[in-house]
């Protein structure tokens, strides 16, 4: 191709490839729109999300209202008023009518879908303007009844500003009730505006008082033909609802469909709004009474009478209990935000839900019948429950905080703040809770409940003792730079006594509860928490525990099974330990020929019962005290250092079918780690030999295995 050619062809591809420079602010400006557009996608979603809540909050405000109206004492109290001659409160069953009639209508409103929602409160909106339109000219018919003016406006300045003002109002109902609506035919909400009209052309007053009727009236057939042209609307909705409603169950079934429902109502953040709104009213409604202000004891007390207050209903304690949980989940959010910073919505986006303090505070409230006991009663008992949700909210801080710190104590993170921040929090975990337990034994008379608070909170501070001794232990191995004897028993040892006391409180709490009800009042549901109470808190822990037990001591026999290392094997194999990266001053043996540190091997055979380099299986009985060979004979010659054995070579005990070639292992996490020899020792070995560092199979090295054995003893420690 000639160079012409070539020029060309360039010429083509770069214009093919890149865009015209007169396209560029072309791009960028549709990259700015797309930016807004998607500005205002993600406002719009928030505002739908707002009013999905806000909207949905007076459908249970009239729930909570219902239930609280006694028909009974209503009826009474119209039996003694001017409204009992009235027909309309003549017979109790219209009464009790209109209560189920109030019970469907917020049913409806909670479940109805948003967009219908949204087109029933404008449609509620429109009706509230026009009524305000009629009560400003009803207003400005009395008032002109009153001047008996019935000359030109414009002669006398008090009847033209009555009317001026009179007229602005209404055109910005009018105007209000178009836009709304969304249409431009005004004059259909301008029927309040005759009397004006008619006062403007001099209609005698007692005239205008029959046009402000007949203006009524018209905005109420108009009203009327409204409903009647939409009164099949609910019909259809509901064939719909229940269509879509049949077609979820039988594809998805019903379980889908509660989560669906859960979800579109946002149910947590309605019911804790929605108790939010009653405590403000109820804070509000004690200032507007009050004008001296209170002490800082009758502020604690109005705090706890108002959540009293608050609570004296089922949809009332539902929303306390979601904000609870919403308050805990803020809390934990914080606490592990402190922790870790911003990388604590990294790791783990979900966090705790704090759903289990608003479940111990319902289970609670139902078990001791909160709300039916008196405001002063209830204020007392809810006191008590807090106290028992603030213990649970310690104790969940402490299992965030507890793998952190140890960890942190484990790593080489030498950071001053991330340590300052790990043991200030574990300090605050351990001076709170004894100082939550000396106020409650100051105010309060000690039972059963106060001593359940107290000894949780004691807990508390216990394991945030061993959690600190612990994290000394391993900031002391750190500067040590060798390892602590005997860390692992220390660190289960101390995990124990902590697991121990926990089981004995769960245990007393099971035996007081089915001595009260026993010898006490017995109820269903209160039998139901001792059963689940005695299954997760006191069955599920010791069947934890005495697994735990039992691994253990699995291990240690597998240990003490093992031949120990002599000074002379350990001086021939000259290696490090390929699970801690340590030098052996003792070891032991594995039936595979593999040299560790006895400690270190017994953590590795509480995750899995294989070697950590070769993968063979350490639970042989021909090892075993008193049924094969004895324990103390050396490995074999050929398998002194920690690498997979060669081709041909077998472990001790292992027989293979004649004719069948035996390779090496195959296994891809087979690695021997060698100990890092400087020049010197290379060259002044005996037979002047380089060691191989890695495993014969390819492609795996050191670091890799290395990762993946501290990944697995972290674990280990944590679960410990």
């Amino acid at each position: 191709m000639s160079d012409q050619g070539k020029r060309q062809e360039g010429k083509n591809l770069k214009s093919s490839t890149f865009p015209p420079k007169a396209h560029f602010p072309l791009m960028v400006g549709y990259k700015c729109i797309e930016r807004e557009q998607a500005t205002s996608m993600a406002a719009k979603e928030k505002l739908e999300a707002v009013l999905n809540v806000a909207l949905r909050v007076p459908s249970i405000m009239l729930l909570d209202v219902l239930y609280r109206w006694d028909v009974s004492s209503f009826f009474q109290q119209i039996q003694r008023s001017s409204l009992n001659n009235n027909p309309l409160f003549q017979y109790k069953y219209l009464a009790l009518n209109m209560h189920y009639v109030g019970y469907i209508l917020s049913v409806v409103l909670l479940t109805l879908p948003r967009q219908h929602l949204v087109q029933l409160y404008l449609y509620v909106l429109t009706a509230l303007l026009l009524y305000a339109g009629h009560q400003i000219s009803r207003d400005y018919v009395r008032s002109e009844l009153e001047s008996a003016y019935e000359g030109p406006m414009y002669l006398e300045p008090l009847s033209m500003n009555r009317f001026t003002t009179a007229l602005i109002g209404q055109l910005v109902v009018c105007t209000l009730c178009s836009c709304v609506m969304k249409t431009k035919q005004i004059w259909l909400f301008s029927a309040h505006m005759l009397p004006l009209l008619a006062r403007l052309c001099l209609v005698p007053l007692e005239t205008i008082v029959i046009i402000n009727k007949f203006a009524m009236i018209f905005t109420g057939l108009e009203v009327l033909y409204f409903l009647a042209s939409n009164l099949l609307v609910p019909y259809n909705l509901a064939k719909s609802a229940y269509r879509e409603l049949v077609q979820v169950v039988e594809v998805y079934g019903l379980l889908a469909l509660g989560m669906s429902l859960w979800n579109q109502l946002v149910v947590p953040v309605l019911f804790m709004v929605f108790w939010l709104v009653l405590f403000a009213l109820q804070i509000y409604s004690y200032f507007s009474t009050r004008d001296q202000p209170a002490s800082r004891e009758r502020l604690l007390f109005l705090f706890l009478t108002s959540i009293a207050e608050c609570c004296s209903t089922p949809y009332s304690l539902l929303g306390l209990v979601f904000t609870v949980s919403f308050v805990a989940l803020g809390v934990l959010t914080l606490c592990k935000f402190y922790l870790q910073g911003y990388r604590a919505f990294m790791n783990d986006p979900a966090m705790n839900r704090g759903m289990t303090e608003g479940v111990t505070l319902l289970i609670l409230a139902v078990q001791t019948g909160l709300i039916e006991l008196q405001v002063v009663h209830r204020a007392f008992l809810l006191s008590i429950i807090l106290f028992i949700v603030v213990a649970s909210i310690l104790q969940s801080m402490l299992e965030i905080a507890d793998p952190i710190v140890l960890a942190l104590g484990a790593s080489r993170d030498k950071s001053l703040w991330k340590h300052f921040r790990a043991v200030s929090l574990c300090l605050f975990l351990l001076v709170f809770p004894a100082y939550m337990a000396y106020m409650i034994c100051q105010f309060f008379h000690m039972d059963f409940w106060l001593l359940i608070i107290i000894s949780s909170s004691i807990l508390t501070s216990l394991q945030v003792l061993g959690t600190l001794f612990i994290y000394v232990l391993f900031m002391v191995e750190e500067f040590r730079k060798e390892p602590v004897e005997n860390m692992d028993d220390v660190i289960y040892y101390v995990n124990g006594t902590y697991r121990l006391l926990e089981f004995l409180v769960a245990l007393c709490v099971v035996a007081y509860g089915v001595s009260e009800t026993i010898f006490g009042e017995w109820t269903v549901m209160g039998s139901m928490i001792i059963f689940i109470h005695s299954y997760y808190n006191v069955w599920l822990r010791a069947q934890l525990g005495w697994k735990s037990f039992l691994l253990r001591r699995d291990a240690v026999n597998k240990i003490k099974s093992l031949p120990i290392a002599t000074k002379e094997q350990l001086e021939k194999h000259n290696d490090i330990c390929a699970i801690c990266y340590q030098d052996m001053k003792t070891a032991v043996i594995t039936p595979c020929s593999h040299f560790f540190h006895a400690g270190c091997l017994k953590k590795w055979l509480y995750v899995q019962e294989t070697c950590p380099l070769c993968h063979c299986q350490l639970k042989n009985s021909s090892y075993l005290p008193g049924l094969g060979p004895d324990p103390t004979q050396p490995p074999n010659p050929g398998a002194e250092q920690n690498i997979g054995p060669q081709q041909g070579t077998d472990p001790p005990g292992v027989d293979h079918p004649a004719g069948r070639n035996v390779s090496g292992p195959s296994d891809s996490n087979t690695l021997a780690v060698e100990r890092p020899k400087s020049q010197e020792e290379t060259v002044g070995s005996k037979d002047n030999t380089l060691v191989p560092d890695t495993c014969p199979v390819a492609g795996i090295q050191a670091e890799e295995r290395r990762q993946e054995l501290q990944g697995i003893l972290q674990e280990d420690l944590t679960q410990d």
